[in-house]
């Protein structure tokens, strides 16, 4: 036996948990051109009678989107929902403090709702209130305006313009990130503590029904980090149903290796607010369980943002401004892919998760003002795990050959997890993060009653720096291998150097 060889046993017995659909969830915030000529532009050719981009729909449908966060991000702590509702044309424009634009205020709460359904019956919206700026009266008044059936001054208020039925929106992020000194609003773990335990009390006065997240560390790299998940979980526990957490990974000094392991931040992050989380629990004697959401992650190049950020004119406030528009290589699409094992590992307490964003910023569709949509290398994994990671997580340990990395020592070549669907059959995603050599797999089914493989699916390229981009937007796809096998319960296989692989058993 080949000590080059990754190896790992499927059993039915040993499983992580069902996957929430909610994990494939994404984010829209108002920020750069995610709204504004990204999923809005009333005049493109492809736009509805509401200014939707209708190629930009296809992709979102595509992407398998499930929960979609709005609007923000930091946009939410100076948002005014009134701001955003009533007649597009009587709408005031503000400067965002958050981004240094112009809002219009165009596309608002309507529009928003009007999106998801066109999306399909599985988007559903999630909701952030600003706790930044506002406070428990301004979220208690979007609640009513959005979800009361009528007969009250708000509700009243959103019949009048328009929307008879209630937007019915269940998920809500009691603000984001209040822990980051960057925020609008920033306040201590005690003064956010506070204010989301009163939010949330009265948010379900309305509705005992409701599922509120309250803001966690904005990264494992905080220096308030798990202190500030314990104060804020002693004042919100029993109120609140998750803790977010927020991370972004990217290449420092251009060490490929340890990014090509970020999951491995990722998995360890998961764990400690799980802990955290825990702890507060053991403390109060509490029988229920906090789960993760998990609302904002990506592979996003936040230094050369940083930079550039420094360059721009205070006083200038541009309307839907290029900010974050990161294009993606392939060597960024098997590091996502790698997110998306660890989201998918952590299945059983991570049951919300929102890749941050969905159209033109940090995300996995790009567009072209009056031009065309397309998709980035990252849009394929995540299309991939939407569409073939539904159904039980069963338990992967892996025994693989190892490399050593700069920032988290010796690590798995492998990085993989499987799913098992409603019908029995299974969907291995697996990364290889060797940047030079192939790795043969071999796992070991027992219990599961396969005998063929359906698919081996490969994104991987000659050139790890290939990216999609608007004059080659089909130069990256994935490709079948060749090769991969299933005899007396032995699935064979070998992974491409640097490559993303869905293998699918019935």
């Amino acid at each position: 036996m080949s000590k080059s060889t990754a190896r790992f046993t499927l059993d039915p017995a040993f499983k992580v948990g069902e996957v929430n659909p909610r994990l494939f969830g994404s984010f829209v915030e108002h920020l750069g051109r995610c709204v504004y000529t990204g999923i809005f532009e009333p005049d493109h050719p492809t736009a509805d009678d509401k200014g939707l981009r209708q190629d930009v729909l296809d992709l979102v449908r595509e992407l398998g989107v499930t929960a979609l966060r709005y609007p923000g991000g930091n946009f939410v702590s100076g948002y005014k929902w009134e701001d955003s509702v009533g007649p597009a044309a009587d709408r005031p424009r503000r400067l965002d403090l958050a981004w240094h634009s112009t809002e219009t205020n165009r596309f608002g709460l309507s529009e928003y709702i009007d999106f998801l359904r066109k999306v399909g019956p599985q988007a559903e919206p999630m909701m952030a209130v600003n706790l930044g700026t506002r406070g428990v009266a301004e979220a208690l008044e979007l609640q009513e305006y959005a979800n009361h059936s009528a007969g009250t001054a708000l509700s009243d208020l959103r019949v009048a313009h328009g929307d008879k039925d209630p937007f019915g929106i269940t998920l809500w992020c009691l603000g984001n990130e209040m822990d980051g000194p960057w925020q609008t609003g920033h306040k201590t773990a005690e003064e956010y503590g506070r204010i989301a335990a009163e939010t949330a009390r009265a948010m379900r006065q309305i509705d005992p029904g409701v599922e509120l997240v309250a803001c966690g560390s904005s990264s494992q790299s905080m220096p308030t980090f798990a202190e500030w998940e314990a104060t804020v979980l002693e004042e919100t526990y029993d109120l609140v149903d998750y803790v977010s957490l927020h991370a972004y990974y990217w290449p420092e000094d251009g060490d490929i290796d340890s990014f090509l392991a970020s999951a491995v931040d990722m998995e360890s992050f998961i764990a400690n607010v799980v802990a955290t989380a825990d702890h507060v629990g053991a403390k109060l004697k509490s029988k229920k369980k906090i789960n993760l959401s998990f609302d904002e992650w990506n592979v996003w190049y936040l230094p050369e943002w940083e930079a550039r950020a420094k360059e721009f004119e205070r006083d200038d406030w541009p309307e839907a401004p290029r900010l974050l528009e990161d294009n993606y290589s392939v060597v960024d699409a098997v590091v996502f892919g790698s997110l998306l094992i660890a989201l998918l590992r952590h299945a059983d307490r991570v049951t919300v998760a929102c890749l941050a964003q969905l159209v033109n910023v940090i995300a996995p569709i790009m567009t072209e003002p009056g031009g065309p949509a397309w998709r980035q290398t990252t849009f394929f994994p995540f299309a991939q795990a939407s569409k073939y990671g539904r159904g039980e997580v069963l338990d992967v340990r892996v025994d693989s050959p190892t490399y050593d990395t700069k920032k988290f020592g010796e690590t798995d070549l492998l990085h993989a997890t499987a799913v098992r669907a409603e019908d029995g059959t299974v969907t291995v995603f697996a990364v290889n993060r060797s940047q030079n050599d192939p790795l043969p797999l071999e796992v070991a089914l027992s219990g599961l009653n396969l005998t063929s493989v359906v698919e081996h699916s490969v994104l991987a390229d000659a050139d790890p720096d290939a990216r999609n981009t608007l004059d080659a937007p089909e130069r990256v796809a994935p490709h079948a291998a060749e090769g991969t096998a299933l005899q007396d319960g032995t699935l064979t296989a070998v992974l491409e150097p640097l490559s993303w692989n869905v293998i699918r058993l019935a």
